[in-house]
């Protein structure tokens, strides 16, 4: 496997689904098994090597930046106006260099093998400029049920459109000439649609366990998964 990429936390957003968890505090510092949402994040970035991680700021930014203050994470203000995934993702391309970017969303919860490095050791840079983690909507703990992607027999990507297939878990890697775009704040599906039409977005599927965190819900689901898997941080 070659060197780890930097990563991008995206820990900027509202998370209003989360209605009075996230009154007084943003999602990324709501614990999950006694932890910060955001700690977990970082506990998988340390045990895949990943030493260059930025952060994104936002909603309640400041409790965040000194949650993270000596621990190395750079900070990515978007002080004024929240810049969505890929405005955010753009405008910490300064801090996070060159070339391809592991990103990681902080409102999950993961089990298993290591989804960065299940990332980085899957990356052919040969034929991706995208690669998603994924796994089959029917096996995804506290979400939706619905498909975003579907995959073909070679691994290449395209959305799902209605149809059954797989749900993206919020990890990625992506290479920064995908993003475009003029305007400051734009989600990455543009991004990711460019790269579907050349034929250089793929998918690569979770080997553990994972579920959403971003509704209230979904606290006790996750810590039901870390009890069952027995990683339940700490021990």
């Amino acid at each position: 496997m070659r060197a780890p990429f930097p990563l991008m936390l995206f820990a900027a957003g509202f998370g209003t689904r989360m209605g009075q968890l996230t009154a007084t505090q943003p999602k990324p510092l709501i614990r999950v098994a006694g932890l910060p949402l955001i700690d977990h994040a970082r506990r998988l970035a340390a045990q895949a090597g990943v030493q260059r991680q930025v952060a994104n700021l936002h909603y309640r930014g400041e409790q965040l930046a000194q949650h993270l203050a000596g621990t190395g994470v750079a900070l990515s203000w978007e002080k004024e106006t929240i810049l969505d995934t890929g405005g955010g993702l753009k405008a910490a391309l300064p801090l996070l260099g060159d070339g391809p970017v592991l990103t990681l969303n902080t409102d999950a919860i993961w089990t298993g093998p290591n989804p960065l490095t299940r990332l980085m050791q899957m990356w052919d840079p040969e034929r991706m400029d995208q690669l998603f983690l994924l796994l089959p909507a029917a096996q995804a703990q506290s979400a939706s049920g619905r498909s975003d992607f579907v995959m073909d027999s070679q691994g290449r990507v395209d959305w799902a459109k209605g149809r059954d297939g797989f749900l993206y878990l919020g990890a990625q890697i992506i290479q920064p000439h995908l993003l475009t775009e003029s305007e400051a704040a734009f989600s990455l599906h543009g991004p990711w649609s460019r790269a579907m039409a050349a034929g250089r977005a793929y998918g690569v599927l979770h080997q553990g366990g994972w579920c959403d965190v971003g509704h209230p819900g979904g606290i006790a689901v996750a810590e039901r998964l870390l009890r069952d898997a027995k990683e339940w941080p700490g021990v």
